[in-house]
């Protein structure tokens, strides 16, 4: 019952998993394990790659911006979602996917953020300097091994990562029904520090970004998986940024 629970928590985010990198680097050796040509990942592509989607991004997302619509979040949100089911089954494809996930993205955070700014000023700059601060600060703990990304610990991410994506699942569906889980999302301490431990479980799941860079280099991965790791990362941080957006709302709505 513990494994088939486990597997169901670690499978809602395959872009997290190792076990890809190792699987598509063992697709580049032939049948004497002798490295078959090609391009390989390298973490200075990864970044090249994640500094492109993220231009792309902020040019929808200014658009979106200015001119919001209902229409750009409901298409961003589940065009990006169907984009990222597809290169999580066929990374290969992700060169051509992770652009449109990213301008899809960038329409959804756009129409979003404008909403926000319609009723706190400032806000969009906070959220956005804080989500660069702690994507910084991740980095800096990655780097100087102060956190080590072993396997219990990205297990144990996914896992809180798997039950926060049921619970706003399972908030989605009882929103249609005109019920709200309690606390979610809401004013108060309880509601606040829910709020602070969803952008922690976000912020650590930028380490396993990071890791999945370095990973992808050391198993040789193939190029294409410059873009999945870049469009992973991608995910995470407006994930995160969204948290953060949230919560700082809340803050002021309560002053």
């Amino acid at each position: 019952m513990m494994s088939r629970r486990r597997n169901f928590m670690e499978s809602r985010n395959p872009v997290m998993k190792e076990e890809l990198y190792q699987k598509t680097a063992q697709g580049t050796l032939d049948g004497h394990l002798i490295q078959v040509a090609g391009e390989r990942m390298t973490v200075q592509g990864a970044i090249n790659k994640t500094l492109i989607l993220t231009g792309i991004m902020l040019l929808t997302a200014a658009f979106a911006f200015a001119f919001p619509n209902p229409l750009f979040i409901w298409g961003g949100a589940i065009g990006g979602l169907i984009i990222v089911l597809i290169a999580s089954a066929r990374p290969q494809n992700s060169p051509t996917l992770a652009p449109l996930y990213a301008a899809l993205e960038g329409l959804f955070v756009g129409s979003i953020s404008a909403v926000y700014a319609s009723l706190l000023n400032g806000i969009i700059f906070q959220a956005v300097t804080l989500t660069i601060g702690v994507l910084f600060m991740m980095l800096f703990i990655y780097k100087s091994g102060i956190i080590k990304v072993t396997s219990k610990l990205r297990t144990g991410i996914i896992m809180a990562t798997g039950a926060v994506f049921i619970v706003y699942l399972l908030n989605i569906v009882l929103s249609l029904f005109g019920i709200n889980l309690p606390y979610l999302h809401e004013g108060g301490a309880i509601g606040i520090g829910i709020s602070l431990v969803i952008i922690g479980i976000a912020a650590f799941n930028l380490l396993l970004d990071f890791d999945n860079f370095d990973k992808g280099e050391k198993y040789s991965a193939p190029g294409y998986m410059e873009w999945f790791s870049a469009m992973g990362l991608l995910i995470t941080l407006v994930w995160l940024y969204l948290e953060i957006l949230r919560l700082i709302a809340i803050i002021s709505s309560n002053d």
